[in-house]
């Protein structure tokens, strides 16, 4: 049992009760340590390859090796050294968004790098250290590192999966309580610890109640305002208690500012980059490449599946169905087929199973069109393949809100329509957050706007593995 707060404290609001270490699960530093040993290898080799490319015309100076352990010299371990302590500073092995961070985690390789180059200058500005092993190095580090991360991820992810559950505290206005509580349960890793009403988040008793029911995270829905902001972040911050909000538009927005004072007063200033469209061409640079790679190297695959589906079941190797894409037009989005040629006309027939609870989307676990060979397609999401041909003719993108059949748009409120302002994607967080056993479309519709109030180039490298791990591991697919 944890002691309860003491009652209307004078202490600091940031100070703990004891200075202590916070608790840190098994989990917690089988994390750490696979992502910490991920990073050790990525770097060991880079520097090896390096090494190995220009040993004959361009070594390290033999002032900078002073002693050789496991292949590897001494500048070597000095450099690892700083490069891991800058990531664990800058919070990259934290549990939180920032051990995803795989633009920052290249950020940071670079600095160490600079870092390193200034210091061997002080250290002996006579010593030139060859540019191109320089260059070499911190090129093969940044892509080796995002590279080990990236399986890194997928593999503790699907680890964190067999865990022991999260107790969670429900805070949240009474008709959403019952909401949130009904999703949680459908996820196996969550256990619902207790519940409060939003009105009582600030107050004493609820916080008693969060730290008597042993909750290890509190989530938070309409936080009622307060003279400080963070009051309950403090409050649960003294007893290593996690605190997750569901934010409202306005606050998306908030989080893309940055504080300012102006004229006398605090401001949240949000700001254009100096390169406008950059990084949307880079994402559409990476989908062209990607998609067009995916296509030549999976052709043998391509050509697989195809005489497959010709030899068990009659029509056509590939389903072409109009789709809606950016701005509401309409497109032609190509699969495997995996159900009966006549599948679209007994559509009609089967509206009356959908089990989708506001009608939008139609879905049915044990749908009578679909092949044998189909179920395993579909269980794979092997006959998603084909849409690599719609991201190469710039219809879709690798990440992004799925394209919906006309029937699904036609029966849209208004509000569903501004996922039609970006680009359909061919996985999206909707694909990634719980897939099939989303209920209603509304669900899906947010995840949709919450991808583009918070797009980034690193939240689709993180919705791209996750979907690589879902895949593998068959989650939530029929």
């Amino acid at each position: 049992m944890f002691p309860l707060p003491p009652p209307a404290s004078q202490d600091d609001l940031r100070a703990s009760r004891s200075l202590q270490l916070q608790h840190t699960s098994v989990q917690q530093w089988i994390s750490f340590g696979g992502l910490a040993l991920a990073d050790l290898a990525a770097l060991a080799l880079a520097w090896h390859f390096a090494a190995r490319l220009n040993q004959l015309y361009s070594p390290i100076p033999q002032q900078l090796i002073w002693w050789v352990w496991l292949g590897l010299p001494s500048l070597f371990w000095l450099f690892a050294g700083i490069t891991l302590m800058l990531f664990t500073l800058g919070g990259l092995y934290n549990r939180a968004r920032a051990w995803k961070d795989f633009v920052r985690a290249a950020q940071v390789v670079s600095l160490a790098y600079g870092v390193s180059l200034v210091a061997s200058y002080i250290y002996d500005p006579k010593v030139d250290v060859p540019r191109s092993l320089f260059f070499s190095a911190w090129l093969f580090s940044i892509i080796l590192i995002i590279g080990f991360r990236l399986v890194a991820m997928l593999l503790l992810q699907q680890f964190e999966q067999r865990q022991a559950p999260v107790n969670v505290f429900i805070i949240a206005p009474a008709d959403r309580l019952v909401h949130l509580s009904k999703l949680l349960q459908q996820r196996s890793h969550y256990t619902i610890a207790g519940a409060a009403l939003a009105s009582t988040a600030n107050t004493e008793v609820t916080l008693q109640r969060i730290v008597q029911s042993q909750a290890q995270e509190v989530i938070v829905e309409n936080l009622p305002h307060t003279d400080l902001a963070s009051h309950l972040y403090w409050q649960l911050r003294r007893y290593g208690i996690s605190l997750r909000l569901i934010p409202s538009s306005v606050e998306i927005l908030h989080r893309r500012g940055i504080p300012e004072i102006f004229a006398g007063m605090p401001t949240l200033r949000s700001a254009p980059p100096m390169l406008l469209g950059l990084d949307y061409r880079m994402k559409r640079a990476i989908d062209i490449i990607a998609a067009s790679l995916g296509l030549l190297v999976l052709a043998p695959v391509f050509t697989g599946l195809a005489i497959a589906i010709k030899l068990t079941s009659t029509g056509p190797i590939f389903y072409r169905q109009e789709r809606v894409g950016l701005h509401g037009r309409v497109f032609p989005m190509w699969k495997f087929r995996t159900m009966v040629a006549n599948a679209d006309q007994l559509q009609a027939q089967l509206e009356a199973h959908n089990e989708s609870q506001d009608g939008i989307l139609f879905k049915m676990k044990q749908d009578p069109r679909r092949t044998r060979l189909g179920s395993f397609l579909r269980r794979t999401s092997l006959d998603e393949l084909p849409q690599l041909i719609n991201v190469v003719c710039g219809q879709m993108s690798l990440v992004g809100p799925r394209p919906l059949p006309i029937r699904d748009v036609e029966r849209f409120n208004s509000w569903h329509h501004i996922r039609h302002q970006v680009l359909p994607g061919i996985t999206g967080l909707w694909q990634i957050s719980g897939r099939s056993h989303i209920d209603s479309f509304d669900q899906a519709a947010r995840l949709d706007l919450y991808y583009i109030d918070n797009w980034s180039l690193n939240l689709d490298f993180e919705i791209l593995v996750e979907t690589f791990r879902i895949v593998l591991f068959a989650n939530g697919a029929y």
